[in-house]
């Protein structure tokens, strides 16, 4: 019912920038929120940015100011755009989203497959 697919990872040198993108599907479930996660090598996945229905967003301290989680619900896609990056966000990206099969039920979490960011000092 639900899929997420992530794609724009890539390689970058320090400094530089990408977007990624994750086309979700949740046919006729609600979205309850969509996040993105990375796993750093060696360390656990960790959230790094969230938009909520209403279009709030959040950050993890390390990347505020650099990052910006954005969605496009016309075009059901969930969008990170990653500026001035540094080795130490070197990671796989995971899209995440929050849905819900009716307003009565809870929200379940799903991931996406993942996609590699490498940044090369």
């Amino acid at each position: 019912q639900v899929q997420l697919t992530e794609s724009g990872g890539g390689s970058v040198e320090t400094g530089g920038s990408l977007r990624l993108s994750c086309r979700f599907s949740i046919g006729t479930w609600i979205n309850c929120g969509m996040n993105w996660y990375r796993r750093r090598p060696g360390k656990q996945r960790e959230l790094v940015a969230s938009i909520r229905s209403g279009g709030t967003t959040e950050y993890t301290d390390s990347v505020k100011g650099r990052f910006t989680i954005s969605a496009d619900n016309s075009k059901n896609t969930l969008y990170l755009q990653m500026n001035s990056l540094d080795a130490d966000d070197t990671a796989v990206y995971y899209c995440h989203i929050f849905s819900s099969p009716n307003v009565h039920s809870e929200c379940f979490g799903y991931f996406g497959q993942g996609t590699q960011v490498t940044v090369a000092s």
